[in-house]
């Protein structure tokens, strides 16, 4: 997994994106590695389009300006693929047709050869999380939280620069939700990650314990 010291700075400076003509936000920030920047605001005020933009497949129907930089990296001028950007959703996203472990395996790195060795990589990320021996399990057997714990191992062994977070807790019940934070901020923090969550819930903004930006009408229901 990455490590900290190899990781950049992310910078946001002077991002624009509207829609139809209208300006959804503007935001200028500086993300230091393994920190969490938060963006919270109502559904509808294009925290899901930033991420979107960052990572590299921003909808078309949008219009983004202003420049992503990871270190000296120029993010917006590489494609996708090249961004080597780690991100959780809302739903975990699975691979249906692969067990847990297969799941994890997909995401390690080519640099890791031999089937027995990345089998061993991933039985490691699954202990790691509380799920040793669930290697051969059928992801349809997990619950919500064990499904999101998979996820984020699967992200991690990836190798990212950086970790986008799109309300990813939005979906687990309150008894799993702050155990599921504790586990994704922790794990940014010692990858030294730079991160971004974006929500509309103000207790991931204060498990997150960083840089807090408000968008949009503040109309919280």
């Amino acid at each position: 997994m990455q490590t900290p010291g190899k990781t950049m700075a992310l910078t946001l400076c002077d991002v624009t994106i509207r829609l139809a003509g209208q300006l959804l936000l503007s935001v200028s920030a500086m993300v230091m590695p393994g920190d969490v920047l938060t963006i919270m605001g109502p559904s509808g005020a294009g925290k899901s389009a930033l991420l979107a933009y960052i990572g590299g497949f921003l909808d078309p129907a949008f219009v983004a300006n202003g420049a992503v930089r990871l270190g000296e990296n120029d993010l917006i001028g590489l494609p996708p693929q090249q961004r080597h950007t780690g991100i959780l959703f809302q739903d975990p996203l699975l691979f249906p047709h692969l067990s847990v472990g297969g799941n994890i395996v997909f995401a390690i790195t080519e640099a890791i050869k031999g089937r027995d060795a990345r089998r061993r990589l991933a039985e490691e990320a699954l202990d790691e999380v509380g799920l040793a021996g669930f290697f051969d399990r059928d992801p349809e057997t997990l619950s919500g939280g064990q499904k999101a714990r998979v996820a984020l191992q699967r992200v991690l062994l990836s190798e990212p620069r950086l970790l986008l977070l799109d309300e990813p807790f939005s979906k687990l019940d309150m008894a799993l939700r702050q155990q599921a934070r504790e586990l994704v901020f922790a794990k940014a923090r010692s990858a030294g990650l730079p991160t971004i969550l974006v929500t509309h819930d103000l207790a991931d903004a204060d498990a997150a314990g960083g840089a807090l930006i408000h968008i949009g009408a503040e109309t919280q229901s």
